[in-house]
C-alpha cells in the first residue's frame, strides 16, 4: 500500500495535474457540499476544503480512508462505494468522481446513486482517462497497440470516460458538457505503469516475453535519454440533476 501512495502522490504531484483538479473544483459550486467519490487519499478533499467548501471523502479502501484521516484528521472522510454512497437523499449540491468510472461495471447504476445523493440544480463532475487511447511512442507499433489493448481489457471499463456524455444523458442531467485533456509524460514518472501495460499484454495475450522485454527497455532507454513520450487522453464532463 505504502508503495501505491507513493505513486499517487507523484502523479497528484504532476506537471499539470494540480491545476486539472482545480478545473474540476471550478465546473462545482464553490461553496457547496460536495462529496469526492473514489477520494484516495484524501488530497481533493483537502483542496476543497481550502477553497470554502464542505468536502466529505468516500472510498472503498480503509486503508486509503486511514491515510487520509492521518493527513486531515479534521476532515470527513467515509467508507463506501460509488454504488452506494452513505449519504442521505438529495444531501449535496456537488459530486467529483476522479478517474472511478472506469472501475465500475455499470456506471449508470452509481449515476443513479449520483443523482440520489444531490440536490435538484447540484453539480456532477466526472473525470478520467481512457484506457484503450494510450498513445506510445515507439519504434515497434505494432508490440505498442498490443500493449495498449491488453492492458485495456484488463479494466473493468476501459472506455467509460469517452462515454461520459452519452452516460449523463441517458441518466437524466442536463446542461452537459465534456472536454478532453492530453498530459503528457516525457520522463521515468509513469515507468512503472509501461511495465505493468506490458505484464498485461503477456498475461492475457500472446504476446512473448522477450518482445515484451525488448519493448520495456525501449520505454526505459527514452525515458532516461529524455526521449519518451507517453500521453493519457483524460475526458471531463460535468452536468447538472434536474
Amino acid at each position: 500500500m505504502s508503495t501505491l501512495i507513493e505513486r499517487l502522490d507523484a502523479v497528484d504531484a504532476a506537471p499539470g495535474a494540480a491545476e486539472l483538479r482545480a478545473h474540476s473544483y471550478d465546473l462545482l459550486d464553490p461553496a457547496a457540499r460536495v462529496v469526492d467519490v473514489g477520494c484516495g487519499s484524501g488530497r481533493a478533499v483537502a483542496e476543497l476544503a481550502g477553497r470554502g467548501a464542505v468536502p466529505i471523502g468516500i472510498d472503498p479502501s480503509e486503508q486509503m480512508i486511514d491515510v487520509a484521516r492521518t493527513r486531515w484528521p479534521t476532515l470527513d472522510f467515509r467508507l463506501g462505494t460509488a454504488e452506494a454512497l452513505p449519504l442521505p437523499d438529495e444531501s449535496v449540491s456537488g459530486y467529483r468522481a476522479d478517474k472511478v468510472f472506469h472501475e465500475i461495471a455499470d456506471p449508470a447504476v452509481a449515476l443513479a446513486e449520483a443523482r440520489r445523493v444531490l440536490a435538484p440544480g447540484g453539480r456532477i463532475v466526472l473525470l478520467g482517462q481512457d484506457w484503450d487511447a494510450i498513445i506510445i511512442d515507439s519504434g515497434d507499433p505494432e508490440t505498442t497497440r498490443t500493449v495498449v489493448h491488453a492492458r485495456a481489457d484488463t479494466i473493468t471499463s476501459p472506455r467509460s470516460a469517452r462515454a461520459y456524455r452519452n452516460l449523463l444523458l441517458a441518466s437524466g442531467f442536463q446542461d452537459v458538457t465534456v472536454e478532453a485533456r492530453t498530459p503528457i509524460c516525457t520522463d521515468d514518472l509513469m515507468l512503472p505503469m509501461l511495465t505493468g501495460l506490458a505484464a498485461a499484454a503477456v498475461a492475457s495475450t500472446n504476446l512473448d516475453e522477450d518482445r515484451a522485454e525488448v519493448w520495456v527497455a525501449e520505454q526505459t532507454a527514452r525515458a532516461r535519454s529524455g526521449r519518451l513520450l507517453l500521453a493519457v487522453p483524460l475526458f471531463i464532463a460535468a452536468a447538472t440533476r434536474r
